[in-house]
């Protein structure tokens, strides 16, 4: 025996784990908004109004007014076509008149005239012509008073002011850029993952199924441990440039930290650095050991009964931590930690001490 313990060699084990686990699949993305749009205006005109939440970094409600364009000339022109539109109803009420006296002499006429002849005894073209004056009439009615609402320019969505263009003063014209806004209740961060993975991942289908959920965490900018949640939200059909990895996108609500439940949780800034932790599919039926005890080959080293066993295994996922194997390990089995310098199976081995050598 003291022979034996003379030539084994000292190990550290650790207990492989069977079970039901969902492997971690690591990326880093980039914040992009999910909403994001260069505010232009319809119409022209002078800036006269400015809101105060009309700032960069803040925020506004969807319908909230942002700013004001100088509506004299709208109005104007709005009256203008009101009175337009009266002078073409009236004018179409002078020729059903005609009309009127029109049908009552053809009658006393008592004869009966070819189509073409009877539709111009009638002035039936006169009064097409004037009902389709009062329509037109009306349409520009109608296209004043979008102009004239069109003054008022308010946001299309709750959103934060990126960028402002214009001030108090300013001149714009039609398709002038006013701001950047961008939605704030929800961001997307771009991320890229080995095309190998994908069938680990989970999409969000139209029965109702949840994408993956998603860790977020800003290492550099936020405190340890800070983290958000996020889900995987769509598998976009191009491969990432000359990595030829997939591109997904993983959705964060409220990712300002607006309301009461995200209260506390760190915001993400767009256009920064994040790192991703995504929870794959179920693997059911594994044993999962640390990946840096996977060894040479994709076998692990177990001690069994003070003896060296060098197990075959057949990994069906590795992540950055652990290694998922169906076959060569079982639940409980000790698996060699240390590195050791000789390798022979059935080598005597014995457990190191706790705190000593």
């Amino acid at each position: 025996e003291s022979a034996v313990r003379e030539t084994s060699m000292l190990v550290e084990v650790a207990d492989a784990v069977a079970g039901d686990f969902r492997p971690l699949i690591r990326a880093t993305g980039v914040v992009r908004p999910a909403r994001d749009i260069l505010l232009r205006p319809r119409i022209g005109g002078e800036v006269v109004e400015l809101s105060a939440a009309f700032v960069p970094g803040g925020f506004v409600d969807r319908g909230g007014q942002l700013l004001r364009i100088d509506d004299a000339d709208y109005r104007i022109v709005l009256e203008q076509r009101k009175s337009e539109l009266q002078q073409a109803i009236a004018l179409l009420e002078i020729e059903q008149g005609r009309q009127d006296i029109a049908e009552r002499d053809y009658r006393q006429l008592g004869k009966t005239l070819e189509d073409d002849n009877r539709a111009l005894v009638l002035r039936e073209p006169q009064l097409r012509s004037a009902e389709a004056a009062v329509q037109s009439a009306r349409a520009a009615l109608e296209k004043a008073q979008l102009d004239l609402d069109r003054t008022r320019i308010s946001s299309p969505f709750d959103a934060q002011v990126l960028s402002r263009e214009v001030n108090l003063g300013s001149q714009v014209s039609d398709g002038d850029t006013l701001a950047r806004l961008v939605g704030d209740d929800q961001y997307w961060v771009e991320t890229t993952v080995p095309l190998d993975r994908l069938r680990w991942l989970s999409f969000p289908d139209e029965g109702g199924l949840s994408g993956s959920v998603v860790t977020v965490r800003h290492n550099t900018a936020w405190p340890a441990g800070q983290t958000r949640n996020g889900r995987l939200y769509r598998l976009v059909g191009e491969l990432e440039g000359d990595t030829r990895m997939a591109r997904v996108l993983v959705t964060v609500d409220d990712p300002l930290s607006l309301q009461e439940t995200s209260a506390g949780l760190p915001q993400l800034l767009i256009g920064s650095f994040v790192q991703c932790i995504v929870e794959g599919r179920l693997i059911r039926d594994v044993v999962k050991i640390d990946r840096k005890h996977v060894r040479k080959n994709d076998t692990a080293w177990v001690m069994k009964d003070g003896r060296l066993e060098v197990r075959q295994l057949d990994i069906v996922f590795m992540d950055a931590e652990h290694a998922y194997t169906r076959k060569g390990l079982d639940n409980g089995d000790q698996v060699v930690t240390t590195s050791l310098s000789r390798v022979r199976e059935g080598a005597a081995l014995r457990l190191k001490p706790v705190g000593g050598d």
